[in-house]
């Protein structure tokens, strides 16, 4: 019982979060990720260097492919 608990605890902090929407039918709870606050994660920290990785392989490509 305790390992419910602590997954219990989890999902509470993502919920408060805003990580996952979470609906109540009854007895049961069903868990959904909200993708939105992912994805402003992803633009505003990953695309910049997601973006320049992909330059650096592209260069990398195009000198491979001279040579």
């Amino acid at each position: 019982m305790k390992c419910r608990c602590t997954v219990m605890q989890h999902l509470g902090v993502l919920e408060r979060a805003g990580l996952i929407i979470v609906k109540r039918e009854g007895r049961l709870r069903w868990n959904y990720i909200n993708p939105l606050p992912i994805k402003a994660i992803h633009d505003r920290w990953i695309s910049p260097h997601a973006r320049n990785a992909v330059s650096v392989l592209e260069r990398m490509k195009r000198v491979m492919e001279s040579d």
